[in-house]
């Protein structure tokens, strides 16, 4: 009997020798001595083709034949022979579409004998739009793109998708990789007026957004401050492996530990997004509505710069009486006309025991409307002997928005939430407000003291439109909390249009104010001047009525500078300018080290890491600079990062096989002349990714057969994993694939392309933290059965069917799909509801195609696997068919290896 601790020694010693070895290996790497060193870092150089035998010369079909033959004869390996036409097909189709060919055009192009016949196939594909769709996906799961937010609450993104439509757009319309690199960095500053260079600022925002970090938690606090460092730390993550194949974030506590980047250089990339937070973004998607509203707004921009000089003019004219007399006027207009009412009545929060603990109030204003002021006013309350001002928080927000969460469309009327307000008592506060909403909220950020506690209090809020008309009176309230205590406090109050305010005596009148400044005037203010202001505000009403009468603005969730909500204060109008940004020594946002100006990094020869921009700089020149520096035809990491990953996807392996990190700690290149050759070649040539798929899938190198040789073992032992391209790769089909191939050959497959995702579930308490129920779906809504890539992704929930297969993670930059085998994804195929149902449907499209149950059998064959079955495998069909019945005969078919894998 074996000594089971015997064993387990040998396996300790096993494993101490296999970790002396790794480590020694690992010693042995050339560590950071500099740039010029390491393979990723060096000049990208078109090298010069190997020099092959007449015979083997005679076997290349392009340049990337030559350099992987090179390799294969250093090794005594030999290419396998190429492909059938029905391989080549099915492979072609899979790998440039993502969908099987129909059986005709399979026996079309087997038939087809020209020698142009492959070639042509290549190019129908990629002038497919379906090509778009199966390439945006790729690159979605590199840049983590979702559909909701993620973390905690994982709130729904309504507004994602025009960036995914965007990916797919620019697939198909082939644009040049530097402009699609530039226009997700910066598209807004260096192609204005685009809608590409809108919705391309998706890309910024792709990633997971901690919506409880920055809508619920002061940025003043800790948590805020980590809260915004990790958004921007997620920001220069994608950016830089995405673009660079480099993890430049694992500089952001030191050094990095195996690559030559500083940590000073991952913070100033950090300072090239700190204006920047992630928000739904306002565009028009109509060229011409986007060109006409800039048009209106330069003009209402100069236009209101005149009426302010003719006015500032005037005031010279007339004096101060003026200003007095328009002072008395407004006082007077927001006088209420009937009787006043007691000065607690209006809105009164719940008490807290923290005075930073965030309350808001609402007004709904039952339609979108523009809004010229918003007027609040104060509450007066003896409790505690505190008087005039009771309640008034000392920090607070009001903002405007379409939207009654106020998720989206956030446009801010004033911001007092950095500092404390002093208590006004109970006179009026009047904010100007050139904003269109249906609901204005009032967030108090800081509450006021009570006895030993804090709350929120109102007497009366007001909106007025240019008209002067209160359109909030009489509204709906609603509240975060509100007191339960006397009626005096109903929320109802604080829109019945009265407020406190002490009679005057001897007031004059608001018409007898008006004739006064009409005297004074006409008295003082030269004829022209006046003639100037009333054809100027006259001009300024026309243009905003006629901005007003263009198409609603479009909304894609993107990097933009934001206002903020909730406890969130952003960058935009009221933000003041970017956030300072500091080398944190360690990570430690609690002791932040010197302020870092945005630059890019170091470790790139030729390029410079410093960005000279001017001072006072506007955000987005940060950001262009960063967009140029990335694309640089001096930038060798950009062209060799992109290459790879599309050769990745055609062969199952990168010439990297780790396409997110081209550093110290990722893998060597097998092939680094025939990485440069595809690096210099893509960028010479205007970075066209499509012509880049041409080089590869017509080479022969490509087009070999994936079977191995038939008695040959030595392919086997010298180059197991197939590293050196001696044949094909067999791939398992990604998740999306099959299920838009189970939907193809069902025949529902929905081809409609872009617009919202659809939901392939039920989503429950949408209103706090999401619950999404997959299990309540029907996989029979026909809404649902649209390609993949147009699939609602869950960030904390993820679709079980195809997380078992292997479906990429949201919150991850997936560069690899994972590949794995497992009991859970036989069942998922043979069990899951979308598979039944898919089932049936296909069972029903061949026995309406087929008069008995063998032709149906072979129609089914014929659409799933692209081929007839042999003799042997129609006897057991049919025979199947009958006992079990035409609809499960489908879906073993369905769940065949044959209709999960391409050769």
């Amino acid at each position: 009997m074996r000594n089971p601790g015997h064993d387990f020694r040998l396996f300790v010693l096993v494993l101490a020798s296999a970790l002396t070895s790794f480590i020694a290996a690992q010693e042995a790497r050339p560590r950071n001595s500099g740039a010029a060193d390491w393979w990723s870092l060096k000049p990208v150089v078109r090298p010069a083709l190997p020099d092959l035998s007449l015979s083997d010369r005679a076997w290349c079909r392009n340049a990337l034949d030559y350099f992987v033959l090179e390799k294969l004869r250093a090794k005594g390996l030999r290419p396998a022979a190429e492909a059938d036409k029905r391989t080549l097909i099915r492979r072609l189709y899979f790998d440039l579409i993502g969908l099987p060919p129909a059986p005709e055009e399979i026996e079309a192009f087997v038939r087809d004998s020209s020698k142009e016949s492959y070639e042509q196939l290549v190019e129908r594909l990629l002038a497919s739009p379906q090509y778009g769709e199966r390439w945006g996906r790729h690159w979605l799961d590199v840049v983590h793109y979702g559909d909701t937010h993620g973390y905690d609450k994982d709130k729904p993104r309504p507004n994602a998708w025009p960036y995914r439509d965007y990916v797919v757009r620019v697939f198909n319309s082939d644009k040049p990789y530097a402009r699609f690199v530039q226009e997700q960095i910066a598209g807004d500053v260096l192609f204005p007026g685009t809608v590409d260079g809108i919705e391309a600022l998706g890309f910024i925002a792709a990633g997971p957004w901690d919506f409880i970090g920055h809508a619920e938690v002061a940025e003043s606090k800790i948590d805020g401050k980590i809260a915004r460092h990790l958004d921007r730390d997620d920001m220069v993550t994608n950016t830089m492996m995405t673009f660079m194949s480099l993890t430049v974030q694992c500089a952001q506590c030191h050094n990095h530990k195996f690559d030559p980047i500083p940590q000073e250089d991952y913070y100033r990339l950090q300072a090239v997004f700190a204006a920047l937070d992630r928000a739904d973004k306002k565009y028009y998607r109509d060229p011409q509505s986007a060109k006409q509203a800039e048009r209106l707004q330069s003009r209402l921009e100069e236009l209101k710069r005149r009426r302010r000089s003719i006015e500032d003019q005037m005031a010279r004219q007339a004096g101060p009486r003026l200003a007095e007399l328009d002072a008395m006027i407004a006082a007077a207009k927001l006088a209420p006309e009937t009787v006043r009412k007691h000065v607690e009545y209006g809105y009164h929060s719940a008490i807290e025991q923290t005075a930073d603990t965030v309350k808001w109030v609402q007004i709904d204003l039952g339609e979108s409307a523009k809004i010229d002021r918003v007027v609040v006013i104060g509450c007066h309350d003896e409790f505690n002997n505190i008087g005039a001002g009771f309640g008034f928080p000392r920090r607070f927000r009001i903002e405007l928005s379409d939207d009654p969460k106020f998720a989206r469309g956030v446009a801010a009327i004033v911001d007092r939430s950095r500092d404390d307000v002093p208590n006004p008592g109970v006179e009026p506060l009047t904010f100007r407000a050139k904003s269109a909403g249906r609901f204005v909220r009032i967030t108090a950020t800081k509450l006021a003291p009570r006895q030993n506690d804090y709350i929120f209090a109102l007497a009366e809020v007001q909106v007025f439109d240019s008209a002067g008309t209160n359109i909030a009176a009489g509204k709906t309230i609603t509240s975060l909390d509100s007191i339960e205590a006397a009626p005096r406090w109903r929320i109802t109050n604080l829109v019945d249009g009265h407020y406190p305010v002490t009679a005057k005596q001897n007031q004059p009148s608001l018409v007898e104010l008006q004739a006064e400044r009409r005297k004074l005037l006409a008295g003082r203010v030269e004829a022209e001047t006046r003639a100037a202001l009333e054809e100027t505000v006259a001009a300024i009403d026309a243009a905003d009525r006629e901005l007003r009468q263009l198409p609603a603005p479009a909304l894609v969730y993107a990097g933009t500078v934001h206002a903020g909500s909730g406890a969130f204060v952003g960058t935009g109008a009221n933000g003041g300018r970017p956030r300072p940004v500091h080398l944190l020594p360690r990570g430690d946002v609690k002791k932040p080290g010197p302020e870092v100006a945005p630059g890019a990094l170091t470790c790139v020869a030729g390029l410079p890491s410093k960005f000279a921009l001017p001072a006072g700089h506007a955000e987005g020149e940060r950001r262009a600079a960063l967009a140029r520096w990335l694309t640089d035809a001096r930038n060798p990491l950009l062209w060799r990062s992109i290459v790879n990953r599309v050769w990745r996807y055609h062969f199952g392996r990168g010439i990297v096989e780790t396409p997110n990190d081209f550093g110290r700690m990722g893998q060597l290149p097998t092939h680094p002349e025939l990485l440069d050759w595809l690096a210099s070649e893509f960028r010479d040539r205007g970075g066209s990714i499509k012509q880049l798929h041409r080089l590869i899938v017509t080479s022969n190198t490509y087009r070999q057969s994936s079977t191995l040789p038939d008695g040959n073992d030595q392919p086997q032992s010298i180059d197991a994993d197939n590293s050196l391209y001696w044949r094909m790769n067999r791939r398992r089909l990604e998740a999306e694939a099959v299920r838009d191939s189970v939907l193809a050959v069902s025949g529902k497959l929905d081809r409609r392309m872009g617009g919202p995702a659809f939901q392939d579930f039920v989503i429950e308490k949408p209103e706090h933290s999401p619950h999404y129920q997959y299990h309540l779906h029907d996989p029979e809504d026909r809404r649902t059965h649209r390609r993949s890539v147009y699939r609602f992704l869950v960030r904390s929930q993820q679709q079980p069917f195809m997380t078992t297969l292997d479906c990429a993670d949201p919150s991850m930059q997936v560069d690899r799909r994972n590949e794995t085998i497992s009991s859970l994804q036989a069942l998922a195929l043979l069990n899951n509801d979308f598979m039944l149902a898919m089932s049936r449907y296909f069972a029903a499209r061949v026995q309406a195609a087929a008069p008995d149950t063998l032709t149906a059998a072979v129609c089914a064959f014929r659409l799933a696997l692209g081929r007839e079955p042999t003799g042997d495998e129609q006897k057991r069909i049919v025979s199947y068919a009958q006992t079990h019945g035409l609809a499960n005969t489908c879906r073993v078919i369905l769940n065949l290896n044959e209709f999960m894998f391409v050769d």
